[in-house]
């Protein structure tokens, strides 16, 4: 399993908190590309919803990783 931005970005919008199936139905329906279906199967499934994309990719950005200041522009 490997996720890259590009891949994770497809669960941005995704309806948090959801179980890995809830996951993989949201991620084929909004036609992400089959490596975010293989990573999602490849999840540990104890049945507990996951409240974020960093519970399934702990190293994804957040807006404070980025020195982007808002208030110039």
């Amino acid at each position: 399993m490997y996720w890259t931005l590009e891949l994770a970005s497809y669960l941005e919008d995704a309806p948090w908190p959801a179980t890995k199936e809830e996951l993989i139905d949201f991620s084929i329906r909004s036609g992400a590309p089959l490596e975010v279906v293989e990573n999602l199967q490849e999840l540990e499934d104890d049945g507990q919803p996951y409240e974020s994309i960093e519970e399934i990719w702990p190293d994804y950005p957040t807006k404070d990783d980025f020195f982007f200041n808002e208030d110039e522009y």
